[in-house]
């Protein structure tokens, strides 16, 4: 239990649903469709899609997602891959001509697919109960009246407003200035994007007129994509991967999301007598931070697409956790084990649902860097994703940018499992982070008992690119060990990704919902 006499926030309990995400209205709009009726897919589309409005920072229609669900009724979990793929017309070798070393990251050629659209008619048609016309409801009406700005958006986009190109210019900015807190924002050209999908489904996104605004703004500043890119474009279901940390079953997605990365570093984790460490001391930090190293060079080597990839095995092994873990020296901090391939400043949505069948929905829904590309289709303002800067151009690297291909993505929804049975959807925004956050809520709750609120409020640290972030949560006196050790220490601007979480407790048959303070959402349940 939390000290009353200390800023915090309590879990929500509920019996008959919640929803936790990162802003209100998107978690009310979520409750509202199970109060109508609907299931947990239901509720997380439409609050998923929701959040495109108030947060379009970090995520929209032009973007991607990946989905965890485990059915009412029985307890097998079922991943969706919703992540785009390349244009047909991209080629590394085209890139490397041109000079280029990275796909960068505000430019046309990082433009992939959009694949969440279709993955969310996907799931309404084959998981849903109301259908996507309902789902999609709340967001036409927030796209038309207007959202106000709440603080920690008005935060980011403060920070990434230089990002905006061109006519994203016009549709991202309020009056020509970055919208303050309480500023209200509207979208309606998206809110009519929205409603052709909600009458035509995905026809109304990949084909007609609104696939032509996206082929023909995208053209225009030169990229390759093509109507029948658009038009291609499907999700896919495929089978969720593993790893055991004492007691709990670790599930996620697989590639060409890093949820491998996750189970690597737990398994490395494994390896070492965490529970026995000061949880906020520096011995923790350093450990988790060395296996992080260890892991994210493990993943920048292997991981990409699922039919480019060969290694996954060795990802999951903990032969090989062993192996890495026998080269952390416990006392002094290592040189970066490679150059991370991952940029900072990556944005992404997360909303967990369950309902009262247990049907459990963990879905994460991202344009990767903060408002994507940096720019927009001039007829209705869809902001484009740069995920295609997540592809590698060495050349013969699994990774290597081709047409058609998935790009290695850094977003990555998440379930644990006790005893074959669910016990929590959870999920760790953040980019690079997010599997150092999926480790590290993991062991909060494991090796320390932690409750799934506390486990979130709890400070966080991330290595990163050479540099040590470490929240302002911990002490200096911490923050002096590890710069003793080795490790460059910094405070990081803004606080290190978000969370949110429900713990289904079948003995007392509630559902418990958890959210994290570093963002402007909540858990709701009813």
């Amino acid at each position: 239990m939390r000290d009353f006499q200390r800023p915090g926030r309590s879990a929500v309990f509920a019996s008959n649903g919640i929803c936790a995400t990162s802003h209100p209205l998107a978690a009310k709009a979520a409750l509202q469709i199970l109060e109508a009726g609907g299931n947990a897919v239901d509720a997380a589309i439409a609050g998923a899609v929701l959040l495109g409005i108030c947060e379009p920072q970090m995520t929209g229609l032009g973007g991607d997602c990946f989905v965890l669900v485990k059915p009412a009724g029985h307890e097998d979990i079922i991943a969706l891959n919703g992540s785009g793929r390349a244009p047909a017309g991209l080629d590394a070798a085209d890139l490397r001509a041109q000079g280029y070393d990275v796909v960068p990251p505000q430019d046309v050629h990082a433009v992939t697919l959009p694949g969440a659209v279709d993955a969310f008619c996907r799931l309404s048609a084959d998981w849903g109960k109301l259908g996507m016309k309902t789902a999609l409801a709340p967001a036409i009406h927030y796209a038309e009246a207007g959202v106000p700005v709440a603080p920690r958006v008005a935060f980011d986009w403060a920070a990434a407003q230089g990002n905006l190109q061109g006519v994203a210019r016009d549709y991202y900015l309020v009056n020509g200035e970055t919208p303050s807190a309480g500023t209200l924002f509207r979208a309606p050209k998206q809110a009519e994007v929205l409603r052709r999908i909600a009458t035509e489904g995905r026809a109304g996104f990949y084909e007609g007129e609104v696939a032509e605004d996206m082929v023909d703004s995208l053209r225009a500043l030169g990229g390759t994509h093509t109507l029948a890119d658009f038009a291609a474009t499907s999700c896919d279901y495929t089978t969720p991967i593993s790893g055991t940390y004492k007691e709990i079953e670790l599930v996620e997605h697989p590639p060409n999301g890093q949820g491998a990365t996750a189970i690597l570093m737990a398994n490395i984790l494994s390896q070492f007598d965490i529970a026995a460490m000061d949880p906020w001391g520096a011995e923790r930090v350093h450990i988790e931070a060395e296996t992080a190293k260890l892991a994210y060079d493990t993943r920048n080597r292997f991981l990409t697409d699922p039919d480019h990839m060969n290694r996954l095995d060795h990802m999951l092994s903990m032969e090989t956790a062993r192996k890495l873990a026998g080269l952390i020296n416990p006392r002094k901090a290592m040189a970066s084990a490679a150059t991370l391939s991952e940029q900072v400043h990556k944005e992404t949505i997360y909303i967990t649902v369950v309902d009262k069948d247990h049907m459990a929905v963990s879905l994460i829904y991202s344009i990767f860097h903060s408002f994507g590309a940096g720019l927009a289709s001039d007829k209705f303002g869809i902001n484009f994703q740069n995920r295609g800067s997540g592809f590698a151009l060495t050349e013969g690297h699994p990774n290597e940018a081709k047409g058609g291909k998935r790009p290695m993505h850094t977003i990555i929804p998440g379930m644990l499992r006790k005893d074959d049975k669910l016990i929590m959807p959870f999920g760790v925004m953040g980019g690079a982070y997010q599997p150092n956050g999926h480790a590290r809520f993991l062991s909060n709750l494991v090796d320390f008992g932690l409750d799934a609120q506390s486990a979130i409020d709890a400070p966080r640290s991330f290595s990163d690119a050479g540099v040590l972030n470490v929240e302002r949560g911990y002490s200096d006196s911490v923050r002096e060990q590890l710069s003793n050790m080795g490790h460059v220490v910094q405070i990081p601007e803004g606080p290190i990704g978000g969370a949110q979480a429900i713990r289904i407790d079948y003995e007392k048959g509630v559902l418990i919902g958890a959210s994290d303070p570093r963002k402007d959402g909540c858990a709701l349940g009813y």
